[in-house]
């Protein structure tokens, strides 16, 4: 068959580690035989971003501006250890959070489902989607160790030199650290808008929790922005659609959710949604098996595995060792894209290609071909796992016979 055509690239954000390596195969063993691919790379490496300050990444976000689409492969946020590890200049912060606060969107996180294997809570029959907030809070803040005794203060200086606002934080009789914190009342109110579309969208009901029980200010304005926008803008449309939106606290929302069947938009602040997500995904089966689309109300679109670098495979590779590793994550990384693209561009043989993708990628699980991860969930267990390059070219298999 001929290669598919594509109008227009796509913004394509290498990453570090194991996913670098499977990225590669599933471009090479999956997407490059059926697509004339047009991409605008970025190498978002770890050495390659200390190498450029990090100016990669900024190019990379502003080159999703002009094209619309990018796909990005996981990369390494780096601590202490990997700074040394890697001889870095220092540790740069998240490319994620860079990203996510350039391109303003949100994050929405969906299981891949299979029909060999359950979800770990019983009761869950329908996906639950995790809409987070992709701006600000601790992916922005700022940090100080405080040497000893003394006073830390909020200072708030108008740009119009009007009165100053200050309030103490604490008086530290000892060494200790702080973290200050933002957000914005704009960056809020696209969240919200954002999740109240999504879940119109699907036609799914929708919660909103944070803590605002505790943090009255900060967490307490989220609570208004989505209350003031659902009134105003998204209520008498989730009426005629027969869904509802509900406010609960987090310890709330959690509970009730772990009892539920599932099939609901759960829409949480950044770190919330970081860790509800990965909670979300491991119960429905894996990391691996769980999309995450960066949406924009500029109309940009993200897509990546939501999962790390798998950096313990990534040592066992180096030595030489065959890996069990699960691509599914960048498979749909890669799906995400491509369908956005051909939607964007009136090209509906790219947009089919994409689903037929994703199928042949459930029907190879649904078959008994699957990575390490995977078999102990599955029911029936498969005989073994297959390898990382085994699974991959199982896909392509089973995705020949449907094109």
């Amino acid at each position: 068959m001929s290669k598919i055509k594509m109008l227009n690239p796509i913004v394509e954000m290498d990453g570090d580690e194991m996913t670098r390596i499977m990225w590669k195969m599933v471009k090479e063993k999956l997407i490059a035989p059926y697509v004339d691919l047009k991409v605008e790379y970025y190498d978002l490496g770890i050495k390659h971003r200390d190498d450029t300050d990090d100016q990669v990444t900024i190019d990379a976000a502003h080159a999703t501006m002009k094209h619309r689409v990018a796909v990005k492969c996981a990369t390494i946020t780096p601590e202490a250890e990997r700074v040394k590890e890697y001889g870095l200049k220092q540790q740069w912060k998240s490319p994620n959070g860079t990203i996510r606060a350039m391109l303003d969107g949100t994050v929405f996180r969906g299981p891949i489902m299979v029909k060999n294997i359950k979800p770990a809570v019983r009761s869950w029959k329908k996906p639950i989607v995790i809409g987070r907030h992709a701006y600000g809070d601790v992916y922005r803040d700022a940090e100080m160790a405080v040497p000893g005794p003394g006073t830390v203060e909020l200072i708030y200086t108008p740009a119009d030199g009007d009165q100053v606002k200050r309030m103490v934080v604490h008086q530290f009789k000892e060494p200790g650290v702080i973290m200050g914190m933002h957000n914005l009342n704009s960056s809020i109110t696209s969240f919200a808008r954002a999740c109240f579309t999504c879940a119109l969208e699907r036609k799914i009901d929708m919660i909103f929790s944070c803590k605002d029980t505790i943090s009255k200010i900060y967490h307490g304005r989220f609570r208004l922005v989505f209350r003031d926008v659902f009134e105003r803008e998204y209520k008498e449309a989730f009426e005629k659609a027969g869904i509802t939106y509900t406010f609960t606290l987090i310890d709330d929302a959690v509970a009730r959710i772990m009892k539920s069947e599932g099939g609901m938009l759960w829409a949480c602040r950044n770190y919330d949604g970081d860790v509800m997500s990965d909670m979300v995904a491991s119960a429905f089966g894996s990391l691996a098996l769980m999309t995450s689309d960066l949406i924009s109300p500029h109309g940009y679109f993200e897509y990546e595995a939501a999962h790390g670098t798998v950096q313990r495979h990534y040592y066992q590779h180096l030595k030489g060792e065959k890996t069990s590793t699960n691509s599914t994550a960048l498979i749909y990384a890669w799906t995400g894209g491509l369908s956005k693209r051909g939607q964007l561009d009136g090209t509906k043989a790219l947009d089919e290609f994409a689903t037929k993708l994703e199928a042949a990628t459930v029907e190879t699980i649904e078959s008994g071909k699957m990575t390490k991860d995977l078999v102990a969930l599955a029911e029936p267990k498969p005989e073994r796992p297959l390898y990382t390059e085994e699974f991959i070219d199982a896909v392509a298999s089973t995705l020949e016979k449907k094109l």
